[in-house]
């Protein structure tokens, strides 16, 4: 919280985006009681326990609550389900359906039934952790929750989202605007149950040209930050919109996040020029804690050399995978931690 509010810290504050995950054998065993993936989402019980998995075992300085991107449009109405192997899995939204869809989710009472369970864990993993440790909620940004929604499943380029956009721009545009206002409200609930500060995923942000980016990823996102901090005037809000390349600047400057999350093919040079706007965090390639050995300790010791100087929380530059050995996170701390 030091550093989202500008500080700089000798040592940087360290989590791990998907630090509860595969990568670690207590997290399997619960996904297996848990049933569904939403299941886990939804039970206050085994959400509380796999977000406190990876404070337990190493001791990060902030954790996030666990759940999902998309429990927003399934609070919405829209069917969601997660499949082995190939991920998220929506009823497609068609065009002449958006109408009904606004008009269905106009009031945060719509979705409030579904997600006061996710609330519920916010509650208690606030109370199971540490004083000193941070605890992270978050939302999907209005762009790429669209994309999941329009293609019904992640494609590589999500341009079923990008054709939808052009040929049906108002229906688009009302989609991000619901979607906008009903996760700003969902962020405040977080916030009042107990989380210290959130992050806003844009992990498509990278597939869109800068007219587009500009229209579907700085608006919608300034759309939560004025409308967050509306209520809530002290509120830190990371942003990270993953893939930005030199739109990352505009999205700075534009959007009003507190904090920007870097991914890892931002050049060091160039996030040094973002730290002078605001805070960063990021930005290792996952791929080197997958490695471990010199190629971590070289890629640790750049990022931290580059932007140590100013405010900076130590992140991966995307999500740690599957694959991922557990001694190689704690090798990545002790590096950064001396």
């Amino acid at each position: 919280m030091d550093v989202l509010g500008g500080k700089r810290h000798a040592v940087p504050p360290v989590w791990i985006m998907r630090q509860a995950g595969r990568y670690l054998p207590e997290y399997r065993e619960t996904r297996k009681k848990a049933g569904s993936f939403l299941d886990l989402c939804y039970t206050p019980e085994f959400a509380i326990e796999v977000t406190m998995q990876p404070i337990r075992r190493f001791g990060f300085d902030a954790s996030i609550l666990f759940s999902d991107i998309l429990v927003i449009p399934d609070a919405m109405g829209r069917s969601v389900r997660f499949e082995e192997g190939r991920g998220p899995i929506l009823e497609p939204i068609a065009s002449e359906e958006v109408d009904g869809f606004v008009a269905g989710n106009s009031e945060w009472g719509a979705l409030a039934g579904r997600l006061k369970l996710v609330l519920e864990a916010v509650t208690g993993i606030r109370a199971e952790l540490p004083d000193e440790t941070t605890l992270l909620g978050f939302c999907g940004a209005p762009w790429t929750v669209a994309t999941y929604m329009i293609a019904g499943h992640s494609t590589s380029d999500q341009a079923p989202a990008r054709l939808f956009a052009h040929r049906h721009p108002e229906a688009f545009q009302a989609m991000l605007d619901i979607l906008a206002d009903r996760s700003a409200d969902y962020l405040v609930k977080q916030l009042e149950a107990g989380v210290d500060a959130v992050q806003v995923f844009d992990s498509w942000a990278g597939v869109l040209d800068p007219a587009c980016f500009k229209q579907y990823c700085v608006k919608p996102v300034k759309r939560i930050v004025d409308s967050v901090r509306a209520r809530m005037p002290d509120a830190r809000i990371i942003g990270f919109p993953k893939g930005a390349g030199m739109n990352y600047r505009e999205y700075a400057a534009r959007t009003g996040v507190t904090a920007l999350g870097l991914d890892w093919t931002v050049p060091l040079d160039f996030a040094r020029e973002l730290q002078k706007q605001v805070p960063v965090q990021g930005n290792l390639d996952p791929t080197r804690l997958v490695a471990g050995g010199a190629a971590l300790d070289e890629g640790i010791d750049k990022v931290c050399e580059a932007l140590g100087d100013g405010p900076h929380v130590f992140n991966l530059g995307h999500g740690i995978t599957p694959d991922t050995p557990v001694a190689h996170v704690e090798q990545l701390l002790r590096r950064i931690r001396g």
